[in-house]
């Protein structure tokens, strides 16, 4: 890196006289994480939407080129991009302490809500009061997703090139149902080849110029040198060597304790694996999710899994939070409701298993982070690298479409075409959308409209 600019961050000291904003102290930066954490709705395209909004426009924590820089590294990592690229944020700002405490915020009341929410479900069963705010928020995050789709392809399709790679990749998984792995891939093939051919086109600082909301300096600026995300190899090796002893005490502790057959030393073993090969996000592993915990391990049933999908969708946090809910059922309804702890222990059972689904399945995300951080902070003006990177954000705009018209479709017609068309939801959705693109209505209070509306139409008001 070049050490020489003038830019150097050691969070210490801002510039008045370029209106650069002034460090945040880490206090600041948990409040915010934990908000984020709080808010995530959406899937990952609206909880992208939602940090660049309030980190690159609104708060100028962080540059566009910067942002996306990052963005494009965690979409081509294993796991849940969103906690990824809030884990690198995170890092950007305060080292290895930011970079845990965003990624572990942006988790943490996902997984509190959800295991609420999923004791509840096999408690009581099917909830009026929360079939009604499911009802209202799920169009209200089919909105949020189609907004994300035009705010990210607004920015980044910014020439024929990235247009025809995006609308490539829509063809490929809409029509062609190809696996998003092998989208990636193609559009990273694409996007080398065009830094070859055509580099003007494939360089990250002419295809993502600043918005006029972000064009004031930004405390992470395009050249900005972050002293603490210098790369060394001694650092890589230790990072990797943590994570590794991070992952082996927790799973010997559970197999000393618990044993090698009992379902949630097995979760362990299996969400481990899953964590490896989560490429495309949760949609392209939850095939795999589904096959493996209803018909092999049978911790669930199908419609079980199914009701801890539309949970997954609607409460804050990266979809893959499902794990949690798989963990959860798991543990409480082993040996016909004994739990996986024995009589007597079914919200402990419960619990530990929903944790050690998560711990399982988001360890690899923080090690990928903070092990690889400082080696692609390295290379951000080498165009072998950013111009793979710029096509895979181009093919990921016509994936979020495709995610778009998914919601939209199971939304409107969750018994099939045969079925009844919903247009109360439609209703909310069309609104939802116009306040989003029209009034820039905030996330939260839209959820939370959008929720109220569902319960009235749960009540009687349809």
């Amino acid at each position: 890196m070049n050490t020489k600019s003038s830019n150097t961050l050691d969070i210490a000291s801002a510039d008045p006289a370029a209106n650069r904003p002034a460090p945040v102290p880490f206090a600041t930066a948990l409040r915010f994480w934990f908000w984020l954490g709080c808010v995530s709705f959406g899937g990952p395209a609206g909880q992208i939407a939602v940090m660049h909004a309030e980190l690159v426009d609104r708060r100028r924590w962080i540059s566009e080129k910067r942002f996306l820089h990052a963005l494009n590294y965690c979409m081509v990592l294993p796991g849940p991009e969103a906690q990824q690229l809030a884990t690198y944020i995170g890092w950007l700002l305060h080292g290895t302490r930011g970079g845990i405490a965003a990624g572990a915020l942006f988790v943490l009341p996902s997984l509190a809500i959800l295991m609420a929410l999923t004791w509840a479900y096999l408690a009581f069963g099917q909830v009026p009061v929360i079939a009604g705010i499911l009802y209202g928020i799920k169009p209200a995050v089919t909105a949020i997703v189609v907004h994300a789709a035009w705010r990210i392809g607004k920015r980044a399709l910014n020439n024929a090139a990235l247009w025809a790679i995006a609308t490539a990749a829509f063809v490929a998984i809409f029509a062609l149902h190809l696996p998003f792995p092998l989208i990636v891939i193609g559009a990273a093939m694409l996007g080398y080849i065009g830094g070859r051919v055509a580099p003007e086109r494939f360089r990250t600082g002419s295809s993502h110029g600043k918005s006029k909301a972000s064009s004031a300096p930004s405390l992470i600026d395009d050249d900005t040198v972050v002293a603490h995300a210098s790369y060394r190899s001694a650092r890589l090796v230790s990072v990797l060597l943590i994570g590794l002893a991070l992952w082996a005490a927790v799973y010997f502790a559970l197999v000393a304790s618990l044993g090698f057959d009992n379902p949630i030393t097995r979760m362990a073993g299996f969400f481990s694996g899953a964590a490896l090969v989560t490429f495309g996000g949760a949609y392209a592993v939850l095939p795999y999710v589904f096959e493996s915990a209803v018909n092999q391990f049978r911790w669930l049933s199908a419609p079980q899994m199914i009701d801890g999908l539309a949970l997954g969708e609607t409460t804050p946090g990266p979809l893959i939070m499902i794990v949690a809910f798989v963990g959860f059922v798991g543990g409480w309804q082993t040996d016909a409701l004994a739990g996986a702890l024995g009589p007597g222990h079914l919200f402990a059972s419960a619990a530990l298993a929903a944790s050690v689904a998560t711990w399982f399945t988001f360890l690899p995300s923080f090690v990928f982070i903070l092990a690889g951080g400082p080696l692609v902070e390295a290379t951000r003006d080498d165009l072998r690298l950013t111009a793979p990177l710029t096509g895979i954000t181009a093919a990921v705009v016509g994936v979020i479409l495709n995610l778009a018209l998914f919601f939209a479709f199971h939304v409107l017609w969750p018994a099939g075409f045969g079925g009844t068309f919903e247009w109360p939801a439609a209703l909310i959705g069309t609104a939802a959308l116009i306040a989003l693109l029209k009034y820039g209505v905030s996330v939260p209070k839209l959820i939370g409209v959008c929720a109220l509306l569902g319960l009235a139409i749960q009540f009687g008001l349809r």
